[in-house]
């Protein structure tokens, strides 16, 4: 199953649209797409696992594979490290995103096919599926839905599933 996501902010959830955040720097086409730009990339990424915080409250219903965040979990950022957008352990050796954080955005974490197979370096890391600030702030790339909708779409998602971010001029 293929879930639409609006230039606009909006995921279409089943039969309806509900709210959610992308990058505050808007959305581009994939190719255009670099480290640390702040936009989400265009284009249909598929949908490749959940990680989740165990210690803050009951597993999400999901059938994709999962894996339990702790610690030490990170995520490479650094384009010339031979790790990049690859999970890493912390402390690492270049810079990479710290997924146990103090807020509950990376409590549900779903890792989005963008940039993996290959990676390209500078191409764009950690592009995420995962939960909004209350206010739906912006992301750095990622596309991030309130935690009843995030559990709602993780109730239907099955590996193989996709994520279409629309560029804004493909907008009806």
């Amino acid at each position: 199953m293929i879930f639409r996501v609006s230039a606009d902010g909006h995921m279409k959830l089943g039969d309806r649209w509900v709210r959610c955040a992308l990058g505050r720097a808007g959305v581009c086409p994939a190719g255009a797409k670099r480290e640390g730009d702040g936009r989400t990339p265009a284009g249909i990424w598929p949908v490749r696992r959940l990680l989740w915080r165990g210690d803050r409250g009951p597993a999400p219903v999901s059938v994709l594979p999962v894996d339990i965040i702790g610690p030490q979990d990170g995520w490479c950022d650094a384009p010339d490290d031979s790790a990049y957008n690859r999970p890493v352990r912390l402390p690492y050796g270049a810079s990479a995103e710290r997924l146990w954080r103090e807020d509950d955005l990376y409590d549900r974490v779903v890792i989005l096919g963008h940039n993996d197979d290959p990676v390209t370096p500078g191409a764009g890391s950690a592009i995420f599926l995962h939960l909004a600030r209350p206010d739906y702030g912006p992301t750095e790339g990622c596309i991030a839905l309130a935690r009843d909708d995030l559990d709602a779409l993780l109730a239907i998602l099955r590996p193989g599933d996709c994520l279409d971010v629309a560029l804004p001029s493909a907008e009806g």
